[in-house]
Formats: structure tokens, C-alpha cells, sequence
């Protein structure tokens, strides 16, 4: 029998528009305006529409709604369509520009002054928020709401040819000022801003607002389907108003669904912003935040985010989903796939005073216990040897099973060895810790004379690397909540940890960014994408390796 599948409401939508004939071929998008990086929350956009494209094999486009020059940079650009193709959405060869259609939204404006269905404006910004009424209220109509059509056609041409300074007029819609939806009292669609855009130049002097460009853009690309989020169902009217009024005749179909948000995160642009401009962080692409570059840095995977967005599924509601999913995610993606190799954070010197000086062995390990097709390796021994330090403790608690005074551990696929003595410097610190070791005891030559409790890792100290080793929390203090009462952020001062002169086993010579490992008892790390050189390695902490975190049911 085959197991039925639920279809979301959007793809209901969808069926029944192919089965009705709205559409034959579905045609999706993502729009994002080029003014700050994508985030966790776009993923779940991208992937929704570009995953309904594939579903009912049709198109998805890429599309940059870039109608504020104010806020928008090359530089957002570029980073977007990284973000976009790392997470396996193809646009193919349908990559567009709402500046692409200026002169056609120019003419569509043009078709409305002669429908009688625009208006130019003197009324300012201020006056026009006056007039328009409150959610109680209907709104007053402007003074200048019955110019005839061929006035209005005069100045909005004037306007175009940079007649008038910033703000002197706009071009309204003329819908119903008394309506319920504030959106729809006449809102602007055209405005003079007399600045450079980053593909246009000095082309154009007037810009459509975003409630007027958006409907055409997905009108001019011929999408079936505007999926986007909640916040847009107020503005769904003018949409359908604006893509009717110009006069097309399979307009497309704008479906909300609830946005993405994750508990104790900062997603906001501005927020943002500020944190790079101040330090806090590095970049957009710090990993302690959630945007797209910065998970991919990180060390996420574009699986493991595919996974998140598939559990979080898709709904009506708003709703938030705690962080702790997202990083059940990436363990789920990370544990069969990558090799477990042995690392010491904190290193501390172990010496074998009976093992032969100048002995190197070499001890087969597997990569990966739970996945025998990631093979093994070889893994060197020596005389000297780094643990960690924490698995030392000279006055041991009760059930500390680690290394001790006269107790014997298993030094992990090795060998059985005993501490014998220690070394401290002038401010108690240790320095040395001294062993024995059982030769009969050698990791897979079937010794099972007796067993120990405790097993640690470990790294030739000869053979090993140096690196260094990034530990992040989150940066928000999650007991305060993200914002203080005067709006700023909650920031954790212990959101990054840097743990200089750890010490690697050798199998990491060579490693490339955004390669991923275990790190044996540690948790998952990346090599980073920005710091990192072949001389002078720096891996930063994905996620560790437990975590409370259950599935809802």
C-alpha cells in the first residue's frame, strides 16, 4: 500500500489551479531586496519556492527587487546569489532585476494615469499620513485627486525628467480613501529621488514603491504563484488591484505563509548592522549569527537547513522554533557522514616512561564506527603523547574514572597505561603527567585479561598539529530574553572562546575550508572559511555533540 503524503495548503492551492486550467506550467520565485545578507528565515522561502517549482516540474526565478537605490549594494547582491546557490536552488537562466523594468512600470503607471486610475500629488509626506485616516477612520481625499488625465500625464512626465526635487510630488493610485484596508487609500506608487542605483546609474529619477513594482515584476516574469509571508496579506488587495488594473490577463496569485523564527537569535537587518559596525562580531558571516553565509561558515550544511525547514513545515500561524532544532539537524546530517578524529583542546604533556624512546607505532583506527564505508586510518604512538586536561585530576571526585594518581586508563585505540607521577610548575598548574604502559594490552590483539572504566583520547605530540580552536554560544544571554527594556541587544560576553595551541592528530594535514570532522568527545567542527591557512589552521565548533533536544511529536 502507498503511504499518502499530506499536501500543505499552498500545495492545494496549487492542484486546484492546475486542475481549474489558472495555469498550466507553475512559475515561482524568491525576491529579495539587495540591502543586508539572507537568513535562516529566507531559507525556508527560498526552499519553499524553489521546492514547488520542482514538484510540479516548472519554473523558479531569481529575481532582486531592487527599487530602493538608498539601501542597496553590490556586495549584497553577489552574497545573496552565493547564499542561494549553496543551497541548491538553480534559477538556471532566469536571473532578473526589477531595474529590468523600469521603462515597463514607467508605462504601466502611464496606462493608469489614463484610466483615470492614478493621480499626481503635491500634498508631503507628513500631510498625505494625515489625510489618509486612521484604522477607525476613512481618509480625506487629496486636493489634488481630480487633476484631469492630461495634467497628470504632464507631471508625471516632469517628474520622470527631473523637473522636481525629492518629495515635491508623488504618483498615487486612485483606489477608495474611505476603505477598511489602509493600504488601499490611495497609496503612492511612484516617487522622486534624485540618486545614483547601483545597475541603472542616473538613468531614472523617479522610483516605484515596492506595493506597485512587486505585482508587475511577478506579472512581467509570468509566475503562477506569489508565495510569500504573513506580513503581505493586508497588501494582497492593492497586489490584485494593481496586476487587474494594468491589464493582465492571467494575473498571478499571491498565497502568505507564517515566517520563520527561531528563539534567541538576532535576524534583524539593523541589528545586525550594528553589531558589525561596532566589532561585536566579524562580518555578516560571523558564526555566532543566523544569516545564510554565516551558518554556511559555520560549518552547516545545506542538508542539514533543508532538514530544519522540512520539520518546521509549513503553516498559516506564526510560531517559534528553538535554536536547539537547528542543531539537531546538523548532527543528524553529520554523524554518519564525517570521520571521528582525535583532537586535545587543552592540551597537557603524557609521558610513557617504560615505552621505547624514539618508537613510533601506528595503530589502525576506523573513521567513522557507525559508517564502516568511511574506511580507517593511521593513527601514530609515541613515547609523548597530549590529553586532554581535564582528564587528569591529581584528588579525584568519586566516579571520576579518568586518569588519577595509580589508576589505569584505557588511552583510546591503544594501550592500557597507569599514572605514576606528575610534574607542577611554581603556580600548581601541571605540567607533565607520567605512565606505564601494559604492551599485552595493544587495542585489537584480543586482550581481555581485565577491563577499566575509563577511556580517553589523545595525539602523538611529535606528529601533531597546532591550531586553533574557535568555541561559540550563542550570542544572545538566553536567560535575559534578545532585547533590554530600551531596545537593545542582550549580548553574551561569553559568545566566542578562542582556545589557542590545541593539538591535532596528523590525519588533519591538508584539510580545505569548510571541510568537517568529530572531534572525538568534542562535538562537530569546520575548518573556517576566512581565518583558516594551510600553516595555521582554525576550526570553529558547529555544534557539540549531546544536547536534551527531542523531536516534537
Amino acid at each position: 500500500m502507498e503511504e499518502t503524503v499530506s499536501k500543505n495548503f499552498i500545495e492545494q492551492i496549487i492542484e486546484k489551479d492546475l486542475a481549474e486550467g489558472h495555469c498550466t506550467e507553475v512559475c515561482t520565485r524568491f525576491p529579495p531586496e539587495p540591502n543586508g545578507y539572507l537568513h535562516i528565515g529566507h531559507a525556508k522561502s527560498i526552499l519553499l519556492n524553489y521546492g514547488l517549482a520542482q514538484e510540479y516540474h516548472g519554473k523558479f526565478n531569481m529575481r532582486f527587487d531592487d527599487t530602493n537605490p538608498t539601501k542597496e549594494k553590490e556586495e549584497f547582491v553577489e552574497s545573496i546569489k552565493e547564499d542561494i546557490k549553496w543551497l541548491g536552488a538553480d534559477w538556471e537562466d532566469r536571473l532578473y532585476f526589477a531595474s529590468d523594468y523600469f521603462q515597463k512600470m514607467y508605462e504601466a503607471a502611464v496606462t493608469l494615469i489614463k484610466k483615470g486610475k492614478a493621480f499626481v500629488c503635491d500634498l508631503s509626506a507628513e500631510q498625505i499620513r494625515e489625510y489618509r485616516g486612521t484604522l477607525t477612520e476613512p481618509g480625506k481625499d487629496s486636493p489634488y485627486r481630480n487633476r484631469s488625465v492630461e495634467e497628470n500625464l504632464d507631471l508625471f512626465e516632469k517628474m520622470k525628467n527631473g523637473e522636481f526635487a525629492d518629495g515635491e510630488k508623488v504618483l498615487r493610485a486612485k483606489i477608495d480613501m474611505a476603505s477598511p484596508n489602509i493600504n488601499m487609500r490611495d497609496p503612492v506608487i511612484y516617487r522622486v529621488a534624485h540618486i545614483s542605483h547601483h545597475r541603472t546609474g542616473d538613468q531614472w529619477c523617479i522610483y516605484p514603491m515596492y506595493d506597485f513594482a512587486h505585482p508587475l515584476e511577478d506579472a512581467f516574469e509570468g509566475v503562477t504563484h506569489s508565495i510569500c509571508t504573513l506580513e503581505f496579506e493586508d497588501h494582497r488587495p492593492l497586489y490584485d488591484w494593481v496586476v487587474k488594473e494594468v491589464g493582465f490577463a492571467c494575473p498571478p496569485k499571491q498565497i502568505e505563509f507564517a515566517k520563520l523564527y527561531l528563539t534567541n537569535v538576532v535576524t534583524g537587518k539593523r541589528y545586525i548592522k550594528k553589531l558589525v559596525e561596532e566589532g561585536i562580531v566579524d562580518g555578516w558571516d560571523d558564526p555566532r549569527l543566523v544569516s545564510i553565509a554565516a551558518l554556511r561558515r559555520r560549518g552547516f550544511t545545506p542538508e542539514s537547513i533543508k532538514l530544519f525547514v522540512d520539520l518546521c513545515g509549513v503553516s498559516k500561524s506564526n510560531s517559534s522554533v528553538d535554536y536547539a532544532m537547528l542543531e539537531y539537524c546538523i548532527r543528524e546530517d553529520l554523524k554518519l557522514r564525517k570521520p571521528r578524529m582525535m583532537a586535545v583542546l587543552d592540551p597537557v604533556k603524557l609521558i610513557i616512561d617504560n615505552y621505547p624512546e624514539g618508537q613510533v607505532e601506528y595503530f589502525d583506527v576506523p573513521n567513522n564506527l557507525e559508517n564502516e564505508e568511511l574506511g580507517s586510518r593511521k593513527v601514530p604512538f609515541s613515547r609523548e603523547l597530549y590529553i586532554e586536561r581535564e582528564d587528569f585530576m591529581e584528588e579525584p571526585p568519586k566516579k571520576y574514572f579518568r586518569l588519577f594518581p595509580g589508576n589505569e586508563v584505557r588511552l583510546m585505540n591503544a594501550y592500557f597505561v597507569t599514572c605514576v607521577d606528575y610534574k607542577k610548575d611554581a603556580d600548581g598548574r601541571i605540567t607533565e603527567i607520567h605512565c606505564t604502559y601494559d604492551p599485552e594490552t595493544r587495542s585489537g590483539s584480543g586482550f581481555t585479561g581485565r577491563k577499566v572504566k575509563g577511556t580517553i583520547h589523545w595525539v602523538s605530540a611529535a606528529q601533531s598539529i597546532p591550531a586553533q580552536v574557535r568555541l561559540y554560544e550563542n550570542i544572545i544571554d538566553e536567560e535575559k530574553g534578545v532585547y533590554n527594556e530600551d531596545g537593545s541587544l542582550n549580548l553574551n560576553p561569553n559568545s566566542l572562546t578562542i582556545l589557542e595551541n590545541c593539538r591535532l592528530e596528523p590525519a588533519f594535514a591538508g584539510v580545505k575550508a569548510y571541510d568537517s570532522f568529530q572531534f572525538v568527545r568534542q562535538g562537530y567542527f569546520c575548518v573556517d572559511a576566512k581565518d583558516s591557512r594551510p600553516d595555521a589552521l582554525v576550526f570553529n565548533r558547529i555544534v557539540s555533540l549531546k544536547s536534551s533536544f527531542k523531536l516534537p511529536k
